[in-house]
């Protein structure tokens, strides 16, 4: 399914007027940046009734959900998220895409956003822009799933199901923290860098980021891409490359955000039905942490599944292959009617 095949595709941006972050930082205008597909339906009160927000991975952009490998997979007629039923609401999150970021002008002045403002910037992208008071579901990978978690404890009310795929309900810390952290004094370290205000992308952090690229693919995948030392320079090359082709202050910002990230705090707050879908070869979540089943024993109703590493499983990247698990989804969604 490609782009010119989703019904009613559209773009736009929501512009906030002197956003005050949490931190206290404030942007004279903050730019949300969304993609809209299906038709919005209303009831008869006048509301729009058959909205969807999705939000993206890490990575990505809203765009990300359009790919062959997940709108191929969600939004065709009878797919779970048929877009010809759903309207579906797809943002940049702040400091991605074409949403309000560093590299827009400000470089390493630019706000130091959180999570929590990712959060609020999109609820009222979704309630101010959209006009839009209640949703259907609430679905994000990675980045999208954490904020996922936030979104259902911090607005209880705005969501009648969660779908958080391949993240953690808990605090930012061990394994996942370090090899962030890792990427952060990268580029903060970085000669090139210069306080941020660099004339050329710096170079040198680009040889650490393929890290991240090893923690977030399944060691099978990596060892058939890269079966000898050759093929594994070949490899650790490309990872350099497609690193580079990135804006340093913007990663060094998407990373950071992440620092604070921990809804346990919310957790009883959330009213939605939830299912939390994880994969059990994904490093950066490893289910031997056993972190969400206690944190899903204190929302009532919620459910957990771990989708079994296979041979077409590619560890924290299989969330972009909606195939191996869109079937929870579906089942999900069914069980709602």
């Amino acid at each position: 399914m490609t782009e010119a095949a989703f019904p009613n595709l559209r773009e736009g941006d929501f512009l906030i007027q002197d956003f005050r972050f949490r931190s206290g930082q404030t942007l004279p205008e903050l730019r949300q940046h969304f993609v809209t597909l299906g038709t919005p339906r209303k009831n008869a009160a006048g509301e729009i009734e058959n909205a969807v927000l999705l939000i993206h991975n890490t990575t990505g952009t809203a765009k990300t959900w359009l790919e062959p490998g997940l709108g191929g997979e969600l939004f065709g007629a009878g797919q779970p998220l048929d877009a010809a039923r759903h309207f579906v609401v797809i943002p940049d999150c702040i400091g991605f895409g074409q949403s309000s970021k560093p590299s827009d002008g400000l470089r390493a002045r630019f706000p130091n956003y959180r999570l929590h403002d990712i959060v609020v910037a999109q609820h009222r992208l979704i309630t101010e822009g959209l006009g839009i008071p209640r949703l259907k579901l609430v679905m994000g990978l990675s980045l999208g799933g954490m904020l996922t978690w936030l979104l259902g404890g911090m607005y209880p009310d705005f969501m009648d199901a969660l779908v958080p795929v391949a993240s953690q309900p808990g605090p930012m810390s061990g394994r996942n923290w370090i090899q962030r952290r890792i990427n952060v004094e990268a580029i903060r370290n970085d000669p090139e860098w210069n306080g941020g205000d660099y004339d050329k992308q710096p170079s040198n952090w680009a040889r650490v980021a393929p890290l991240s690229a090893l923690m977030t693919q399944s060691v099978v995948r990596i060892q058939e891409m890269a079966p000898t030392r050759e093929q594994g320079d070949a490899l650790y090359k490309q990872f350099v490359e497609r690193a580079t082709k990135g804006d340093a202050n913007n990663r060094l910002f998407q990373i950071e955000a992440t620092m604070d990230y921990d809804p346990t705090p919310f957790l009883e707050s959330i009213k939605a039905r939830l299912v939390a879908i994880n994969f059990a070869d994904d490093a950066i979540n490893p289910p031997e942490l056993g972190v969400v089943e206690p944190a899903i024993a204190r929302i009532p109703g919620a459910r957990y599944v771990l989708v079994p590493a296979g041979p077409q499983s590619q560890g924290h990247y299989t969330s972009m292959r909606a195939a191996l698990w869109k079937q929870h989804l579906a089942e999900f969604l069914a069980d709602r009617a």
